[in-house]
């Protein structure tokens, strides 16, 4: 027996629903996007590490540094904050030490744990990154995009993300 809220609709069968209902194909559509979007930031991610000559780290481990900035963090925080599973983590942050990017120490409380933090080349990693985003903020305001579509895309992707981590915990 099948679970009918897992079915697929055609459009004209999901523009029926109540009114107040997202139809299943759009919700379908931004999860596919969203996805897509991941996949073409990493794409775009690598291009600017080829281009600035960085070849010694991918673009999975150059949004790794990001995700770490300036702060000093467990390899658990990073899992634990959804940005990566254990093994993925455990294996980029590795690389990282050994190319210089980061540094990793044991913690005094609980020697089991491993904290680790950006060196300068990390740092400078983050700002290129950070420099590159300032460019596309400026391609899409040019392209004619005003604030608040931004945010209301930003709302809707905090509230999906609220959704799906509700889903997982309960």
């Amino acid at each position: 027996m099948t679970n009918p809220s897992l079915n697929f609709v055609s459009d004209n069968d999901t523009r029926e629903q109540d009114s107040g209902s997202i139809p299943i194909a759009d919700f379908s559509d931004i999860t596919r996007l969203i996805e897509r979007l991941h996949r073409r930031y990493l794409d775009v991610v690598r291009l600017e590490l080829s281009r600035r000559g960085l070849d010694d780290i991918n673009a999975v481990q150059a949004v790794l540094l990001t995700n770490v900035r300036d702060a000093e963090v467990s390899i658990r925080e990073l899992v634990d904050r959804g940005y990566y599973i254990g093994s993925n983590v455990t294996y980029n942050v590795r690389h990282l030490v050994q190319c210089g990017y980061v540094v990793q120490s044991r913690s005094e409380r609980d020697r089991r744990s491993v904290k680790i933090k950006l060196t300068e080349r990390g740092l400078e990693v983050c700002k290129l990154l950070g420099e590159m985003e300032q460019r596309h903020a400026g391609a899409m305001s040019d392209t004619g995009r005003q604030l608040p579509e931004v945010e209301t895309a930003r709302n809707v992707l905090r509230t999906l993300e609220r959704v799906w981590s509700d889903s997982i915990q309960y």
